[in-house]
């Protein structure tokens, strides 16, 4: 079936959350909806403001400009615009933008009539976010805690929190979100490989079937996966990434606040050592 004989088929009215048919309506290829338009609006006031920060800024070079969170002192409170305002206000906008595309992609779910995976897997992208910029902060008492927005700072800020606790590398959460980044490539990427092997054979042979893919990785390892197992697995590893690297960073500092190499004492502490 031609993609637009089966657009038909779903464009029609209904399947939204609130609004009723406020909205609901396509530009082209892309739904509206009622969660477009505030993506929209948020995503618009938080560019702008973005940019009247840099303008109060030294300097116009992508690389150097940021925009800071309040200082320490002010702890949870509101602080003045120039001061880490900006910050507040333009960390309201991302997260009203990025919940407003979560939710829009619930409603094209339902208008396409097909499970909610692809809102709930960018669920957890907005809660490892929210867990820098707002969970982590609110445990610690100060917003000043969050990371700034800009190239530069942003990456000294993550070198600055693991120096804090001396080797970051030995946080476990940390261990265990880098074994899942490892893992989701390594397992993604044998699985585009295999896809592109059997799809494109050499001159003159026909294309091959999922059963010689599945007969590849049970020569290689010993048992295949299936085709719809790889993309439960792909999804099961790349959301395990994103939401232990979420606890790696929230458990540094409201749980653990000593050097992470020291967390590891109870290991050398085991009856067996004895």
């Amino acid at each position: 079936m031609a993609m637009l004989n089966f657009e038909k088929k779903y464009r029609v009215r209904g399947g939204t959350l609130i609004g009723g048919d406020l909205f609901d309506f396509w530009v082209g290829p892309f739904f509206v909806g009622f969660f477009g338009v505030t993506t929209i609006f948020f995503a618009t006031i938080g560019t702008a403001l973005i940019i009247y920060g840099a303008s109060l800024g030294p300097t116009w070079n992508i690389w150097q400009i940021s925009i800071a969170p309040p200082d320490l002192s002010y702890g949870l409170a509101l602080a003045p615009l120039k001061e880490g305002g900006l910050w507040q206000i333009i960390t309201m906008c991302a997260l009203g933008a990025f919940i407003s595309w979560g939710l829009r992609e619930v409603e094209i779910c339902r208008k396409l009539g097909i499970g909610l995976h692809v809102p709930f897997a960018f669920s957890v992208a907005i809660f490892a976010y929210a867990t820098l910029v707002v969970f982590r902060p609110l445990a610690l008492g100060a917003w000043g805690h969050g990371f700034p927005y800009g190239i530069i700072s942003h990456l000294d800020w993550v070198s600055n929190v693991g120096y804090q606790y001396l080797h970051f590398h030995y946080n476990p959460a940390h261990m265990i979100a880098v074994s899942f980044f490892f893992t989701t490539t390594f397992a993604l990427a044998l699985h585009g490989g295999v896809i592109l092997s059997a799809i494109n054979p050499g001159r003159g042979e026909t294309v091959k079937t999922p059963e010689i893919e599945n007969a590849f990785f049970r020569d290689v390892m010993g048992y295949s996966i299936g085709t719809i197992g790889i993309h439960r697995l792909g999804l099961f590893l790349s959301l395990s990434a994103g939401f232990w690297s979420a606890v790696c960073i929230i458990i540094s500092g409201p749980l653990w606040t000593h050097g992470w190499p020291e967390w590891w004492g109870w290991w050398l502490n085991l009856p067996i050592w004895r």
